[in-house]
């Protein structure tokens, strides 16, 4: 199974901001615990590196870098272990690094023109960012139109109200969402919360 797979399978990415990365283990296992083994460990913060290098130790945590805004975190996120990259845009350098090193990426995209930029660069699956501000699924559904062969992961204003409507849809592969994660239970340290956040969150989105 390619990570693609595994990300649809999973169906939603945790979106982590992690502010000490003594906290990415405990988050870790508490995501796994919860049955969610995966998150996007976002580079908004100084401890990002070493947060996504203590996860990538974890064997069965799929973890990925976002907010990768420049090669320079990509060959970061790279040397830390993670699987797959995450971007907030669509840079051509970034996605180029990427495919350079057989690393998947998801770069963002919220208009018919840059979906037609990750399509010229050989692009299947992007991220649509920020989902809820750009239209949500109506827009998502307006841009499948002409675009076949692409899909999304929406990413933005996604929650456990909204999330299994987004999920209905066959051109979206999973959903970006960080209300399991969100970053005063990880600073509080509240990881049996998160845990049962998540598997509340896994069962939603499991559920037929």
């Amino acid at each position: 199974m390619d990570i693609n797979q595994r990300i649809e399978q999973l169906k939603i990415v945790p979106v982590v901001k992690i502010d000490d990365a003594a906290d990415a283990k405990p988050l870790a296992e508490a995501l796994i615990a919860g049955g969610l083994p995966i998150a996007e460990v976002t580079f908004r913060t100084k401890a990002a590196y070493e947060a996504i290098k203590a996860m990538a130790e974890i064997p069965e945590m799929l973890v990925g870098a976002g907010t990768v805004i420049n090669v320079a975190q990509a060959k970061l996120a790279l040397e830390a272990g993670a699987k797959f990259i995450v971007s907030p845009g669509l840079s051509l350098e970034v996605v180029s690094f990427a495919k350079e090193n057989d690393i998947p990426v998801f770069p963002g995209v919220c208009t018919p023109t840059e979906v037609m930029a990750a399509i010229a660069l050989d692009l299947h699956v992007v991220k649509f960012f920020p989902a809820e501000a750009y239209g949500g699924l109506p827009t998502i559904q307006a841009l499948a139109g002409p675009f076949g062969d692409i899909r999304f992961m929406p990413t933005g204003g996604i929650s456990e109200k909204n999330i299994k409507e987004y999920l209905a849809n066959p051109k979206i592969i999973a959903c970006g969402g960080s209300w399991m994660v969100k970053d005063n239970l990880i600073r509080e340290k509240k990881f049996e919360e998160i845990q049962n956040i998540t598997a509340s969150a896994v069962k939603l989105v499991q559920e037929s």
